[in-house]
């Protein structure tokens, strides 16, 4: 008995298979089709990718921009890819993309907070206002860049502190970078007292300035009066240095002038107060 059982289903599913041959091959031939969509999509994906990453690399492109790109290029591909696997082997799309759609608005909704921080990740990977080193201030916070991400910048202040500041709020401020040009202007205010000759004091202060090799004596040295202040005569000195030399000829100017001042005898006015007592006239009692 179980042997003709077995007999009788063979016989049914071979009649089967041939009532419905030309269903099956057309669905195989959907599926070798599907696979080969999947193969050519998966591999023009790679191709593409890594041809934008060479190409914006080769013209000077920022390596972690180009790497973003290509990775968005890839995946966008890859995502065509398998809408047109779907759609061969008889998938509706339609519902695959309105779906794909409605997870999308839904993180988009629980995301909203950081969506700002994304596409400010993306403006700051594409014009590249600073770079991975340089010393920048954004919105009062100053440092060395350590890494620029999608969400967030990481930055490294002068005292040690490792800074997260998100990449939303950089761009809505104002972004001072102070370490992509290499050369960078010195601004010192002296203030001296109001007796002070003024050639003496620019005479003074002019000497300092030679003296120091590091300025960049070839591009100009100004040494004026400034301001005429409540109890100072304000002397503004701009030298040009190095980037890297910038606060160390501050420093040491500010040092020198200090003394130089005091060896002149030139006085450096500073806050003071007169205090008057002024104490009421006593009165005698009569006996």
């Amino acid at each position: 008995m179980e042997e003709l059982d077995v007999t009788e289903s063979l016989s049914r599913m071979g009649q089967w298979v041939v009532n419905n041959e030309a269903l099956l091959i057309q669905y195989a031939v959907n599926v070798v089709a599907a696979i080969i969509i999947l193969l050519i999509g998966l591999l023009v994906a790679r191709v593409v990718s890594n041809g934008i990453s060479r190409v914006m690399v080769a013209r000077g492109i920022d390596t972690t921009v180009a790497d973003f790109l290509a990775a968005l290029v890839r995946y966008g591909i890859i995502a065509f890819t398998l809408i047109a696997v779907l759609s061969r082997i008889g998938v509706q799309t339609a519902s695959v993309i309105a779906v794909l759609g409605a997870a999308g608005l839904s993180v988009g909704l629980a995301l909203q907070g950081s969506l700002p921080n994304f596409a400010a990740g993306v403006l700051l990977l594409m014009f590249r206002p600073f770079r991975t080193g340089e010393f920048v201030d954004l919105g009062g916070v100053s440092g060395t860049v350590m890494q620029v991400q999608i969400f967030s910048t990481t930055m490294r202040t002068p005292d040690g502190k490792i800074i997260v500041v998100p990449n939303g709020k950089i761009i809505a401020g104002n972004i001072i970078n102070s370490g992509r040009e290499p050369d960078r202007r010195t601004e010192i205010i002296v203030g001296v007292a109001y007796d002070a000759d003024i050639d003496q004091v620019k005479t003074v202060l002019g000497d300092i300035v030679a003296a120091d090799k590091r300025i960049q004596h070839e591009r100009g040295v100004t040494i004026r009066l400034n301001e005429m202040a409540a109890s100072s005569l304000n002397f503004v000195v701009w030298v040009w240095t190095s980037n890297g030399d910038a606060m160390e000829v501050k420093w040491d100017l500010l040092e020198s002038f200090k003394r130089a001042l005091d060896e002149h005898q030139i006085g450096i006015p500073y806050p003071q107060m007169d205090v008057h007592l002024h104490q009421p006239p006593s009165t005698s009692t009569k006996a």
